[in-house]
């Protein structure tokens, strides 16, 4: 009787130290599996979906392209791809998805988007039920269509087609990878808001007035009819300014920096990177 009650106590005591196991030595773990990940040799089939949908990889610096690589192999080891509406999906998805999604994160913290399981794929755009209070109280619902969806829940939503335009024209501002995992990072600190967690807490107060004068603007010239670097649909809330700005940053850089060398500034800080060099 004396041996069962003592077993019985270490097993409620093993069991209730186990969360703290975790967050003592979880972190441990989770970084020591990517490093082995990142050990791996990069495959070779995955090396030619990468020359061919992100054509600017051999511009960037050996340096970034290491980093890249690495990230893409951590990022497709962790996160679930799941194909809607019939899709199978292939390394081309996984890669070219990861690809970009990884763009993001170089020169940061590696926390691959913590909050993210799954990217759902669907061979094309797909159609979502929207549902909006208006001012009065009263709902509105209507059917969209979407190329691309950033869940806070954990999700990423994707059209394949829309994601290959947007890879292979890759000097044309629009990439749809690059916007929903811009609301990802923008969703790490709650809901999208075109405010995303800056580095230094000095640096928000810059940021808050280039982003608020630039949305402005863009909204101004959406009213009018006037013509812009940015798509229009950045002029509907600042988190869509956000994403919207972000894939011109990746993408027309040069355009960027002359028309808007304040905007262009916060970004290279921001992301760490400056793609004029590339």
């Amino acid at each position: 009787m004396v041996r069962d009650i003592d077993v019985s106590v270490l097993l409620i005591l093993s069991v209730a130290l186990l969360p703290i196991a975790w967050i003592i030595g979880g972190p441990y773990w989770l970084e020591y599996r990517r490093r082995k990940i990142r050990s791996q040799p990069f495959p070779d089939a995955w090396r030619k979906i990468l020359q061919r949908y992100m054509p600017y990889f051999r511009a960037l610096p050996s340096d970034l392209q290491l980093q890249l690589k690495k990230h893409m192999q951590v990022f497709i080891a962790e996160k679930q791809f799941i194909g809607c509406d019939g899709l199978q999906i292939t390394d081309a998805m996984r890669v070219t998805i990861a690809a970009y999604a990884c763009l993001l994160i170089l020169n940061r913290r590696a926390d691959y988007y913590p909050t993210l399981r799954q990217i759902l794929v669907y061979p094309s755009a797909f159609i979502v039920d929207h549902k909006q209070f208006d001012s009065a109280g009263v709902l509105h619902e209507r059917r969209e269509v979407r190329a691309g969806e950033s869940w806070s829940q954990g999700q990423v939503v994707l059209s394949w087609q829309d994601t290959v335009e947007g890879a292979l024209h890759s000097d044309d501002g629009r990439n749809v990878v690059i916007h929903e995992f811009a609301h990802q990072l923008d969703q790490q600190n709650g809901e999208a808001n075109g405010a995303p967690i800056l580095a230094r807490s000095e640096q928000y107060q810059s940021w808050s007035k280039t982003f608020a004068g630039e949305f402005s603007r863009l909204q101004e010239q959406a009213r009018n009819g006037e013509v812009s670097l940015f798509d229009y649909y950045g002029a509907t809330s600042p988190a869509e300014f956000f994403a919207v700005v972000s894939e011109v940053f990746f993408e027309q850089p040069q355009q960027m920096a002359a028309e808007y060398p304040a905007l262009y500034e916060q970004l290279t800080r921001f992301y760490r990177l400056n793609p004029l060099s590339w």
